[in-house]
């Protein structure tokens, strides 16, 4: 598939999932868990049939490592998203690019250049914008916001622990083990809960459907395909668009709607996460 067909087809598969997490009403951890076990019993036959799952040792413990945060990931994101609005908790749980960049510089001493700095301030202050001055003086924060906040540190997380895994094993195989850990890891945490996971009307079902066959099949296929082709860094940038189209459904499916001043912080958030994507051009010494 054209590498910049299949980013649109997974921006738009990704898009929907905080829609069928609210529609669907199934507890957010279950929701979690059959989006990524739906996506991994689909993948499983292929993957055995092809005898994708070689791997080596050290690529498992990173792969079912990485399974284990990605599940805890999106199972504070679903929580967040019931809380508020899918536009607000899906834009704050797409922070993680900002976290990846203060996590590399605190941790390996890694400069992240001025362009990353200036858009860390301006994704601050839109956040400040987003929640509310007075609630941040007054240390009144939404609970939602906090969760979704956590969720994007999660996903940071995530990244750093499975960077450059796939230049050593193929994606199906990383998407096998990874999801598989993911799946264990969350089935575990509902039966901690006593969370019901089969007595669910149609509705129910076809959004958890939704979820694993959309979202996480094809949208992570599509996408990691797009990545083996097209720079990471465009990429990056492309995914800032599944907000404003998780937005869009938002009002016409859910019938959200946003104030205005989560509208600008959103807006001012959105420019600073694409900041810090940017490269300063070098200027050609004559």
């Amino acid at each position: 598939m054209n590498p910049k067909v299949s980013l649109v087809i997974g921006i738009l598969c990704i898009s929907f999932s905080p829609i069928f997490v609210k529609l669907g009403g199934a507890p957010p951890i279950t929701s979690g868990f059959y989006r990524i076990f739906i996506g991994w019993l689909c993948l499983a036959p292929y993957c055995i049939a092809k005898r994708n799952l070689k791997i080596g040792r050290n690529e498992l413990l990173i792969a079912v490592a990485g399974g284990i945060v990605f599940g805890a990931d999106i199972a504070v994101w679903n929580i967040s998203l019931l809380k508020i609005s899918a536009t607000v908790s899906t834009l704050v749980a797409n922070l993680a690019p900002l976290w990846v960049g203060l996590l590399t510089f605190l941790l390996f001493k890694k400069r992240s250049g001025a362009l990353f700095w200036i858009g860390t301030v301006v994704s601050i202050l839109g956040m400040v914008i987003l929640v509310g001055y007075q609630n941040i003086l007054g240390l009144k924060f939404n609970e939602g916001i906090l969760l979704a906040l956590l969720a994007s540190f999660l996903y940071a997380i995530y990244i750093m622990i499975t960077r450059g895994i796939l230049q050593k094993i193929s994606t199906l195989t990383f998407m096998f083990y990874n999801m598989l850990g993911a799946s264990i890891f969350l089935l575990i945490i509902n039966q901690f809960q006593h969370n019901n996971l089969f007595n669910y009307p149609p509705k129910a079902w076809l959004c958890l459907l939704g979820l694993g066959l959309i979202c996480q099949l094809t949208g992570w296929l599509t996408i990691n395909n797009t990545l083996r082709h097209l720079a990471s860094t465009k990429v990056s940038i492309a995914l800032l668009s599944q907000t404003v189209i998780a937005c869009f459904w938002a009002t016409i499916i859910l019938r959200e709607k946003l104030e205005i001043n989560e509208i600008i912080g959103s807006v001012i958030v959105l420019a600073g996460i694409a900041i810090t994507f940017l490269k300063a051009q070098r200027k050609a010494v004559v």
